[in-house]
């Protein structure tokens, strides 16, 4: 299997010093740069907007991974794509025509991905899951950092996987809130190709070491 793909969540990050953390990632093994963005509105917490992530994308080398966690996605795609995003994920919860939705993202030239909440069953997406580039799977209830991982998750990336499997899909599995060391090769042998590590990687004595121990999970 190959190494998985490690996508930091600035979302952990110290905003004071955004730009030397940015950098940080720049020297890791880290592959993608996550951003989460929050309205207040869809989930109880307010995080940052376009101008944050413009920002970021003038000191990142890496591509940016944005997780829209907002209501009405769809007003926001064209400019989250020209801050920098790479990577343009909308919430199943939050789209009342999600097959439209997706192909507006990769009409902009992005990955187009959707993310499902805790309580949402993932065979809801049997029907897209050609049209998706990545499903993140939400493994704590989202809107805040640092929270404890759903143990439930590793059943859910089993059975996306089957789904991803039987439609010949090349959809890949990433895995957002709780992730890390411990848990992560269990997600992995269930099926996950991304960790997302927020407080894991950024709470830690050496982020940079930290982030080349997910990178070096090998089953």
């Amino acid at each position: 299997m190959s190494a998985p793909i490690i996508a930091p969540s600035i979302l952990a990050a110290d905003f004071a010093n955004l730009q030397r953390d940015i950098e940080m990632l720049n020297e890791s093994q880290a592959d993608w740069i996550h951003v989460d963005v929050m309205d207040g509105v869809f989930v109880p917490n307010i995080s940052f907007g376009q101008p944050v992530v413009e920002a970021v994308y003038k000191h990142a080398k890496k591509p940016l991974d944005v997780h829209l966690m907002i209501q009405d996605p769809d007003r926001y795609l064209a400019a989250f794509r020209d801050a920098g995003a790479a990577n343009i994920s909308v919430h199943y919860e939050a789209c009342n025509h999600l097959h439209r939705t997706l192909q507006a993202i990769k009409a902009l030239d992005c990955k187009a991905g959707v993310a499902v909440n805790p309580h949402t069953n993932v065979q809801l997406l049997e029907d897209t899951i050609k049209d998706i580039d990545l499903v993140i799977i939400m493994s704590v209830n989202p809107g805040f950092g640092g929270q404890s991982f759903i143990e439930n998750t590793y059943k859910k990336v089993r059975q996306l996987k089957e789904i991803i499997v039987e439609n010949e899909a090349s959809t890949l599995i990433e895995i957002d809130g709780g992730v890390n060391a411990h848990n992560a090769p269990a997600l992995l042998e269930a099926g996950a190709d991304v960790l997302v590590a927020g407080s894991f990687v950024f709470k830690s004595v050496d982020s940079v070491g930290t982030i080349a121990e997910l990178k070096g999970i090998n089953l």
